[in-house]
């Protein structure tokens, strides 16, 4: 990689996306290196590869998780500025970037500038004051939800849970078998 001050570390397997933020971040002076996942970083750090930032999918190819990216990327350089870019975010995931690792974890969409300021909010400690919105939710997630609320009351019995929901138990049933209860 170049001799840069701001050297970056795209991990995306997305080509286009990849394509359009590698450039986003190089007019605004970065040095960028683009790798589809884990595979490529490895043998990119092996080869000396260094950088002062990084942007991890979480999502990858073949199911591959980028939490084992910002764990090799802590791993190579514990000062080294992640954040963890997804379109699947969940509490589970956000928790285990931060302790991986990684300074900052973003919902896709996100853009250039809301991960340069979450490189600059590294090391901050969090904001006290970030705004408590709420987040708008699919009608099918919506459901969900309903349903796994009827079924609680129902002390999970499908037939009961069915009625006061007003569907037939075997709808019930099919729309349980499609995801799965925990």
């Amino acid at each position: 990689m170049m001799g840069n001050a701001r050297r970056l570390l795209l991990i995306e397997d997305d080509a286009a996306f990849a394509r359009t933020l590698a450039r986003s971040f190089e007019r605004r002076g970065y040095a960028v290196h683009v790798l589809p996942g884990l595979e490529a970083l490895q043998a990119a750090l092996e080869a000396g590869e260094s950088a002062t930032h990084a942007v991890v999918d979480l999502k990858l190819a073949g199911g591959a998780s980028g939490l084992a990216c910002v764990k090799a990327l802590h791993a190579h350089d514990p000062g080294i500025l992640i954040v963890v870019l997804t379109g699947y975010a969940s509490i589970a995931t956000a928790v285990e970037a931060i302790k991986l690792g990684a300074c900052h974890y973003l919902a896709k969409p996100s853009n250039t500038d809301d991960i340069e300021a979450a490189f600059a909010r590294a090391g901050s400690g969090g904001d006290a004051e970030v705004e408590l919105v709420g987040r708008q939710t699919s009608i099918k997630t919506l459901e969900w939800e309903h349903i796994h609320e009827a079924l609680a009351a129902a002390d999970f019995n499908i037939s009961e849970a069915a009625r006061q929901l007003g569907m037939h138990r075997r709808t019930l049933a099919r729309k349980l078998e499609k995801r799965r209860v925990k």
